[in-house]
């Protein structure tokens, strides 16, 4: 009696692929080399899947699930301030990209062309910027609201180009245990938030409404 094959699921495709691209030091040539490689169908890859290029960018979307799901496990959390719940995801973050980080710097690494590499971070850059969204309090908010888009905006992209430079950090630190980039995260995180302080932005809104007001009405 032939024994029936294993259902191949979604974290065992991620799997053979971090495998491969390590033991390798390459890209699979395409879908079907990948697979036929690896004893499973084309058919089973795009039941998860529709290129090879998505599968890059969910390994990376899947390091940032997985922070976010370790960070909500810890009933302290939810009380945390902004600063300190973004501490604790940098933490996490980077423990897990430790753990993985054969296949990080292999696949941040793997084409000559650096922009290349960094498309693998269009999914993690969108989940990313939607946490920053969710964990943004009325502290760091100017409190006129025709400007706190532009400004919830500026915060997304300025708190992503952040994470890039800490993982640039983090890929070229030689410390033992990365000892380094948890200084830089910490000095980084606590420097970001003092340039976040809005009170002064809200006084010069107000000194600038007043302004305009003066210039208007006192010509009336």
């Amino acid at each position: 009696m032939a024994t029936k094959k294993k259902v191949i699921t979604k974290d065992d495709i991620v799997s053979i692929y971090m495998n491969e691209v390590l033991e390798k030091g390459q890209k699979p040539k395409s879908v079907f080399h990948f697979a036929k490689e690896n004893d499973f169908t084309e058919a089973e890859f795009y039941a998860f899947f529709g290129t090879l290029e998505g599968l890059e960018k969910e390994i990376f979307r899947l390091f940032f699930e997985n922070t976010v799901n370790l960070l909500h496990k810890n009933e302290e959390y939810q009380q945390y301030d902004m600063k300190n719940k973004m501490l604790s995801f940098y933490f996490t973050f980077f423990e897990i990209l430790t753990a993985n980080r054969s296949y990080v710097l292999q696949s941040l690494k793997i084409d000559r062309n650096p922009l290349k590499n960094l498309v693998q971070l269009t999914s993690l850059r969108n989940s990313f910027k939607e946490y920053v969204s969710e964990i943004l309090t009325d502290d760091y908010r100017l409190e006129q609201e025709k400007f706190q888009k532009f400004q919830e905006s500026a915060i997304q992209e300025s708190a992503w180009l952040q994470l890039m430079l800490t993982i640039k950090f983090w890929m070229d630190d030689e410390s033992a245990a990365f000892e380094k980039t948890d200084i830089f995260i910490e000095k980084s995180v606590n420097a970001s938030f003092e340039l976040m302080n809005v009170a002064p932005m809200n006084h010069l809104i107000d000194l600038g409404k007043f302004l305009f007001k003066e210039k208007i009405y006192s010509k009336q």
